[in-house]
């Protein structure tokens, strides 16, 4: 017989990771432990149990049958823990200790040096973690209990998770600069562009494709990108025309030589929002922390919105 009593949260801890990461390395990484230490606790836990929890290879391990049911109940049970620690902290008052805050490439690198340090100002006490990747992660570690807010483009449409719009803004057109004098195309013209596009899972790819009416077989003969900066300075180099969100001109444009201008409307653009689930005791807290974000991006835009770009303008150099 099982004596569960003698099961540990650390044990579980480890094991959610082992089995996130499928790797010894990285999981002991991720938990700030030695790899011997985290195998330890592995090897106690299937102990306890009295069956295999992982396929061990010489480069990675995987969950075994039992493993996978199990892997299941334990993210459930982590999430219900941590819960009740976002309950403590709910009913305390006010906000402190850690907040895991994710947001995605396309927002990250223009908004959160602002958020960061309005955040420390508004709640000193507070210890901010932050997790920069694409959407689609961001969610699963939403439901998983390993974020507790997430900033990104809205909607995502998922009934566990609330979801608050902070601001808009207008995607911007980014061309040669010895094509500023041309007309700017609507989202038909561009579709027999040279478009040069973020990689397959970033949002903002899907965002330009849904403005051209096109699919993932757009048209072209062309590199995509990982990053934004990539994009401005393939085109600054005279390989097409890309688009990019307005908060990421001043940035990305300052060392192109590259022309900015707005489409004709109706303008493509995106709602950046953030999401938490619906379950989190810090949900009032969590509303607070957007309703900060709202006026911080306000301020940045000089105004509730986002910045007013010129109709053409070419990069500093």
């Amino acid at each position: 017989m099982i004596n569960i009593g003698s099961l540990t949260l650390r044990q579980l801890r480890y094991f959610e990771a082992l089995a996130r990461h499928a790797h010894f390395g990285r999981a002991a990484q991720a938990c700030a432990v030695t790899q011997p230490a985290l195998s330890v606790q592995i090897r106690e836990l299937e102990e306890t149990l009295g069956l295999k929890l992982f396929e061990r290879g010489a480069r990675e391990v995987r969950l075994t049958g039992f493993g996978e049911a199990f892997a299941g109940r334990v993210r459930e049970i982590l999430r219900a823990v941590d819960e009740l620690g976002e309950l403590a902290r709910s009913a305390r008052g006010g906000l402190a200790g850690i907040l895991r805050l994710g947001i995605i490439p396309t927002i990250a690198p223009y908004l959160l040096p602002a958020v960061v340090a309005a955040l420390g100002r508004s709640w000193p006490g507070l210890d901010i973690r932050l997790r920069e990747t694409m959407t689609m992660n961001l969610i699963d570690e939403l439901k998983d209990g390993r974020l507790d807010a997430a900033i990104v483009a809205l909607p995502v449409s998922e009934p566990s998770l609330s979801e608050t719009a902070l601001f808009s803004e207008p995607f911007m057109l980014v061309r040669p600069l010895s094509e500023a004098d041309r007309p700017v195309p609507d989202g038909a013209g561009l579709r027999q562009m040279r478009l040069l596009l973020l990689e397959e899972g970033h949002c903002f790819r899907d965002q330009a494709l849904s403005f051209c009416n096109a699919g993932a077989a757009l048209p072209r003969e062309t590199l995509d990108a990982s990053a934004l900066s990539t994009l401005v300075q393939m085109v600054a180099a005279g390989l097409g025309v890309t688009l990019i969100p307005e908060m990421a001109v001043p940035v990305e444009t300052r060392s192109a030589t590259v022309s900015v201008a707005r489409f004709p409307a109706p303008e493509p653009g995106r709602t950046v929002g953030m999401i938490w689930r619906r379950s989190s005791p810090l949900g009032v807290q969590l509303g607070e922390i957007a309703e900060l974000v709202r006026r911080v991006a306000g301020r940045r835009a000089g105004a509730p919105g986002v910045p007013t770009m010129p109709q053409t303008r070419p990069a500093r150099r």
